[in-house]
């Protein structure tokens, strides 16, 4: 049995988020994704600066095996706008054996 995780990654907006989900979709390295349109994100930057810096960003959802983890992060690495995108994966511990047949047969 496969291990499906759920990657998460920002965008600088939905557009992106669109186009890197999109992406995926067509290179059959994911399911399923969910792009939540707008939150506020807040973090330090420049490095080491101390300043704290603000931005809206697209949280983009990524269902996948966690063996084709290297392969959507690879990609998104490819076409994300950012020089260091927030990229990671996180396991899904529990899930319906029905959605997880779907998603195996959905991904190449």
């Amino acid at each position: 049995m496969s291990n499906m995780i759920l990657v998460y990654t920002t965008c600088k907006d939905i557009r992106e988020a669109k186009k890197i989900g999109r992406h995926l979709l067509k290179k059959r390295l994911c399911g399923c994704i969910n792009i939540l349109l707008e939150m506020e994100s807040a973090y330090f930057w420049p490095q080491h600066s101390g300043e704290i810096e603000t931005s809206r960003e697209s949280v983009l959802l990524i269902k996948t095996l966690a063996d084709r983890y290297e392969d959507v992060e690879r990609e998104i690495l490819k076409i994300h706008s950012y020089s260091n995108p927030s990229i990671f994966a996180l396991p899904v511990l529990a899930m319906s054996q029905k959605y997880l047949n779907w998603l195996e047969g959905e991904i190449r």
